[in-house]
């Protein structure tokens, strides 16, 4: 039999996503209630090597579920990512008696993970990224908060651009995944949606397809642009010397990582958090905690980092014929 579990660890790591707290809240909570002791570690994996390691007791996670961000920092770590400094981690965390980690962030966090169950260290990830571009699972904590704080962002941008018929690119985050863009150029009507997966930089189909909706009597343009992409300034100006129509550049940048997260990142990332405790107190290491086909399930997590995810063929088709 696996030998119990006594301290968990918890930290998050890589970007922070709105609803991180509440997964936070979640695994302390729970690894109490089952008569666990629970340590923070504090700024990600550096805060793991520094020792930056606290008790977590009950009350000290109360009021948190609202609030974005995460209370335990995070930061990178390129010691972290050297064999050396993976076995000084483990080290670090049979010295303060973790024998359980719950490590909540993404694809990087998730390697630093496998690296310290492979070091004896029983891991479970849970997914936090706003970009939700985890393969295993259909929600990572932070998306939906990061894509309706963009949302309503465009409307507003939406509104100022009809009035002085405008052309407007709005540059949304998604550095290597455009699930932010895409769903916001539904959400938000865009007339364009250029994705890192699908973009073919063909710019003059842009500009026709501006001309073609002004003569048509469109009197504003709206331009998703992903991170990943980029460049959303130099391409506004090309744009407006190419149509003649005022074309102006708007990029949302880390707005879209802060503010209180919505309701279902709060119970997402709750059930979320439980669940990883619960594997941990079964014996159980390396998995990934997911939410697919409308189930919390779990993963191995050389798996999990295995699989590929691209955006829906359908949702982007959709997203052409709607924008037209």
């Amino acid at each position: 039999m696996a030998k119990e579990i006594k301290t968990i660890g918890v930290l998050t790591s890589g970007g922070d996503a709105p609803g991180m707290n509440a997964a936070i809240r979640a695994v302390v909570r729970t690894a109490l209630a089952r008569g666990k002791q629970v340590r923070g570690i504090m700024k990600g994996y550096q805060g793991l090597l520094n020792e930056e390691i606290e008790d977590m007791e009950k009350m000290g996670v109360s009021s948190i579920i609202q609030r974005g961000g995460t209370i335990l920092g995070t930061a990178r770590s390129m010691e972290f990512k050297t064999e050396e400094g993976q076995k000084k981690g483990a080290d670090i965390c049979r010295k303060h008696g973790i024998d359980g980690l719950v490590v909540i962030g993404g694809d990087g966090s998730f390697r630093g993970a496998q690296r310290l169950a492979n070091l004896g260290i029983n891991t479970i990830g849970i997914p936090g990224t706003i970009d939700l571009d985890i393969a295993c699972t259909d929600y990572t904590i932070g998306f939906d908060t990061a894509v309706n704080t963009a949302m309503q962002a465009i409307d507003k941008v939406r509104d100022t651009s009809t009035s002085h018929e405008r052309c407007s690119i709005i540059e949304v985050m998604g550095r290597h995944a455009g699930y932010i863009a895409l769903w916001c150029g539904i959400a938000n009507g865009a007339e364009d949606i250029l994705l890192p997966e699908r973009y073919d930089n063909d710019e003059q189909a842009l500009i026709n397809n501006i001309i073609r909706n002004r003569k048509n009597g469109k009197k504003h343009h709206i331009i998703i642009n992903a991170e990943g992409i980029g460049h959303s300034a130099s391409m506004a100006r090309r744009i407006e010397a190419a149509t003649g129509v005022e074309t102006r550049a708007t990029i949302l940048g880390h707005i879209q990582r802060g503010g209180s997260p919505t309701c279902k990142d709060r119970v997402y990332a709750s059930i979320m958090g439980s669940y990883a405790v619960d594997l941990l107190c079964e014996g159980k290491s390396k998995r990934i905690v997911a939410y697919a086909g409308g189930k919390y399930v779990d993963f191995d997590i050389n798996e999990a980092l295995a699989m590929k995810k691209d955006i829906s063929e359908y949702q982007f088709n959709v997203s052409k014929i709607l924008g037209r």
